[in-house]
């Protein structure tokens, strides 16, 4: 490994600082030049099948030509080109027994004859052959060593090995490659809470998902992984198992205890039993990483929160492994991007963003995904990864940012970007769509009725999903399109009713009957966020029963889907919420109704007979969906797919 000044530290305290990340990298690979860290796994010697994916430990040359000997190109006759002279359509060519022969493709060129007729240029007349074709020096002759010529450099040192290049290998005389060993990794779950997957966690339990993660990521770039015994929050033990980790890997992580809490071990670890590069840098999430070296082994710990120890994976982990193997880390493309909606960052750390994309008017668009650091599904559905630098306070909605894609743009490019309020409705419709036609997706952000109406008038997504009722006329979304776009030509679809209603513990132990139960303020109530049609619904029966919101204990508690309220419910941290029928069932919660109302889909008109929303209408048009939208309990489908403006 390379040599690099190591960062100014302003302590070595085992306590989390804020080293930017490349000069982070910068101070672990000193450390592991300290600590005589090999420079690159060793090379091994590997059959052909076994070789692509690998790393070429030396250069690879030809040892002999491909072909060996000229060979036809094509099936025909081999014939000597002085001979055709003259010979074509319209005037053919017979050509006696003896001044030809036929060839089939890959056939040594005989003696005395330096081209080839196709076939399909030939007619056999009574033992001669008729061509209609005269052929130049060499045509259709494949030469000797066209493709490799002995002692040609097939491929240099450093070469990460693909499917062709096995096969090259092969052609230029090969039968066994000498190529990098796979880099091992051991990863050590800690933390007495964790429990093996599989296991029914308990209250406070943990399933030990990030193990299986961290393996898989090591994998999937090229190496050997595995997971050790997951190691309770003592000293002794995680000590123990690093150690013997150190003696059979190339790179060690160890999962969890790597910030300052009480029972956060991992840098402690490593500066008794190594060194300890680094505690703590700033990265966003991912902030409590340790880096340093064990035993002549780098070691990372990684936070314990998924989202923050796959990053770590990705900006640390991996590019070491590139170093050990002898190839440059792997870049994902990147593409230009307008964001779906505000995003605030905080200053002095690199914020990496999980979103997901989809493109709209030619433009790609991106929507940040939930950016808690223990939100997995975060993970799962993003399609690419937004960097808000350090110096950067955030973006606004509607302005250009680059994004690393983590999806191709052709996929990208079919997918349905749906922006408003939240309905199960719609990841219904995802699913159906994919399953119908793979190449078809359908994204949804949740930022409220009000904030996709937003989103549409920007031009930020297809699909605005609105619920909004307009306090002066009672009626829903159509008002508030006249308001903020006059003159656009806009459709609404009508995708479902809807039941609305208060989200109750089983039982409803608080006997809550409706709205006019939150006056007296004994009522614990969790909200939706501004902008939100569940919120002017709220507001609109509060006004009508002559109730001050101000009285409403926990109006200013905010959630941004009806599964986010129906979660605090269930939770305990909140007696009642509002929200719809299928949430509460989702957590086996009961339900108080309030209202039925419309949600319905608003778009530019020129959307009806977009292809890449047809397959939708047809999908609200079909009965199959319709039923499945009314098993999720609380819909009315009666209007869905209708065009109501």
């Amino acid at each position: 490994m390379n040599h690099h000044a190591s960062p100014t530290r302003t302590d070595n305290s085992p306590y989390v600082s804020d080293v930017p990340a490349d000069a982070a990298m910068r101070s672990w690979l000193d450390a592991c030049v300290t600590a005589d860290c090999p420079e690159r796994v060793e090379a091994v010697v590997v059959p052909l099948a076994e070789a692509v994916g690998r790393v070429t430990a030396e250069p690879i040359w030809a040892t002999r030509c491909s072909p060996v000997a000229d060979v036809a190109a094509m099936d025909g006759i081999v014939v000597l080109t002085s001979e055709t002279a003259g010979a074509s359509q319209t005037a053919p060519l017979l050509l006696e027994p003896g001044s030809y022969e036929v060839v089939d493709t890959g056939d040594p060129m005989p003696p005395g004859f330096d081209a080839v007729v196709m076939r399909e240029h030939v007619h056999y007349v009574a033992g001669a052959a008729e061509i209609m074709a005269a052929v130049t020096p060499y045509q259709h002759v494949r030469s000797i060593g066209e493709d490799v010529s002995a002692g040609e450099l097939l491929l240099p040192e450093g070469q990460r090995l693909r499917p062709v290049d096995v096969a090259a290998a092969a052609a230029a005389g090969a039968t066994e490659l000498r190529v990098r060993r796979k880099p091992r990794v051991a990863v050590i779950p800690t933390g007495d809470e964790i429990v093996p997957v599989g296991s029914p966690p308990r209250v406070g339990e943990i399933l030990d998902t990030n193990s299986l993660m961290l393996v898989a990521q090591a994998q999937e770039v090229g190496c050997e992984a595995w997971a050790t015994a997951i190691q309770p929050d003592v000293v002794d033990r995680i000590g123990a198992a690093l150690t013997e980790a150190t003696a059979n890997a190339d790179l060690v992580i160890v999962v969890a205890g790597s910030s300052a809490g009480r029972d956060d071990y991992t840098a402690r670890i490593v500066a008794e039993l190594g060194t300890l590069a680094v505690h703590g840098v700033a990265v966003r999430p991912g902030h409590p990483v340790v880096l340093g070296a064990v035993a002549g082994r780098p070691v990372v710990g990684a936070p314990g929160y998924p989202v923050s120890a796959a990053l770590t994976f990705d900006i640390f982990v991996a590019p070491l492994l590139a170093m050990l193997e002898g190839v440059p880390p792997t870049r994902r493309s990147e593409a230009p991007a307008r964001l779906a909606r505000k995003l605030p960052s905080v200053v002095g750390m690199d914020d990496w963003v999980r979103v997901r994309l989809g493109s709209v008017g030619g433009q790609v668009v991106a929507s940040p995904l939930p950016r808690g650091a223990g939100v997995l599904t975060s993970l799962v559905r993003a399609d690419g990864l937004l960097l808000v630098p350090a110096g950067v306070e955030g973006h606004h909605a509607g302005e250009e940012v680059s994004v690393q894609l983590l999806r191709q743009l052709p996929e990208i490019k079919r997918t349905i970007v749906a922006i408003g309020s939240h309905d199960l409705v719609i990841d219904l419709a995802a699913t159906a769509l994919r399953a119908s036609d793979p190449t078809l997706g359908l994204v949804s952000t949740n930022v409220g009725s009000l904030g996709g109406l937003v989103a549409l008038r920007d031009g930020l997504c297809h699909l605005a999903g609105s619920h909004l009722l307009h306090p002066a006329t009672g009626e829903y979304t159509l008002p508030y399109l006249d308001e903020m776009m006059p003159g656009r030509d806009l459709a609404v679809v009508r995708l479902a009713h809807r039941d609305q209603g208060l989200i109750v513990p089983p039982g409803n132990p608080r006997g809550v009957t409706g709205l006019a139960d939150l006056a007296d303020g004994e009522l614990s109530y969790v909200n939706r966020q501004r902008g939100a049609g569940t919120r002017m619904l709220l507001d609109q029966e509060l006004r009508l029963l002559g109730i001050d919101p101000s009285l409403v204990h926990g109006y200013a508690r905010e959630e941004p889907t009806h599964f986010a309220v129906a979660a605090a419910v269930a939770a305990g941290r909140a007696d009642c919420g509002m929200g719809i029928l299928a949430a509460a069932r989702a957590f086996g919660l009961d339900f108080v109704p309030i209202a039925q109302e419309p949600y319905d889909l608003v778009l530019d008109a020129a959307g009806l007979s977009d292809p890449l929303l047809v397959p939708l209408w047809e999908l609200l048009d079909s009965k199959e969906f319709r039923a499945s939208v009314r098993k999720l309990g609380g819909y009315g489908t009666e209007e869905t797919g209708g065009r109501i403006r």
